[in-house]
């Protein structure tokens, strides 16, 4: 049985020496996740199916996830893991390959890794995971803010994957007792390009709630994650405290979900997902926000 990460550490504190498995390292996220890593003293091995001049890890492996024995190569001398591989969009082949490039990776990964004994694995969930922002209905979310327990309505192949990458998740948490930390990510990219789409069409927004991740917060929440005391499969949505468009929430909800229920109302930008699990359970707040003019919204 390996050595958990968490026991007795403080904030950046804990990963010295720790061997950590990347997979999809040489992702948006990865690439960040596994410097991040490497910066708080962790061995990194990187899982990646194309090789990356950028990837800061010690142990480069170059391989397929949904591979018994590469995936078993990478995980050698792990104590955890972070599985970030995966097609992100609907559109990033045929529905086939990316319901089964999504579904089967994540298996492969982490039966592997709970079979060896290795006790915490973070995965890259997202928020599509509920299924309105690609459902091809005019669909809202069931009520603001946005939860875990939110009623999911699934209409495409790559928000079924996450869904079902997190029922493998408790899955492996029931049957081998590794606790897994799914990570419900938004819109997630660097600041430069999150400055560059910042304040287009609100109407685009509503299904995600104008929500959004700096990289470098999704590598903190992957570190949070990977020590965060905690038993069992959970789901977190990590996302800005704020919103990506210039306008006040209430607005934004009044023009574009005006017949949606909200269990509470929303202070300026405030994003209308609901951030108290992450907060509380894992110690998560966005570090780099937007910085953006508060509007009037023209009707």
């Amino acid at each position: 049985m390996t050595t958990s990460l968490n026991k007795g550490r403080k904030e950046g504190e804990g990963f010295e020496g720790r061997r950590v498995l990347v997979t999809g390292a040489a992702g948006r996220i990865g690439l960040v996740a596994t410097r991040h890593l490497t910066e708080l003293g962790a061995r990194v091995t990187a899982l990646t199916n194309v090789e990356d001049d950028g990837l800061k890890a010690d142990r480069i492996v170059i391989g397929d996830t949904r591979s018994e024995a590469d995936v078993a190569t990478a995980l050698e001398g792990a104590d955890a893991v972070v599985h970030l591989a995966a097609l992100p969009h609907p559109s990033a082949g045929t529905p086939y390959d990316v319901y089964t490039v999504n579904v089967v990776s994540t298996f492969n990964v982490l039966a592997q890794a709970a079979v060896l004994g290795i006790e915490r694995a973070v995965i890259a969930s997202s928020i599509n995971a509920f299924g309105v922002p690609f459902n091809p209905a005019d669909v809202r979310p069931a009520y603001y803010p946005i939860d875990e327990k939110i009623p999911a309505d699934v209409a495409d192949w790559y928000s079924l994957s996450k869904q079902n990458d997190e029922n493998t998740a408790r899955m492996v948490w029931r049957r081998w007792g590794m606790d897994v930390v799914c990570l419900r990510f938004p819109h997630v990219n660097s600041p430069e390009v999150m400055e560059r789409i910042a304040g287009g069409d609100p109407a685009g927004g509503v299904r995600e709630a104008w929500s959004y991740l700096d990289t470098r917060d999704a590598a903190y929440a992957i570190e949070l994650g990977l020590t965060a005391t905690l038993s069992g499969a959970h789901t977190f949505f990590v996302t800005a405290g704020t919103t990506n468009a210039p306008y006040e929430t209430e607005a934004l909800l009044d023009a574009y979900a005006p017949g949606v229920p909200r269990l509470r109302r929303f202070v300026g930008r405030e994003v209308p997902i609901d951030l108290t699990a992450a907060r509380t359970v894992l110690g998560f707040q966005a570090r780099h926000e937007l910085d953006l003019p508060t509007n009037l919204l023209e009707s």
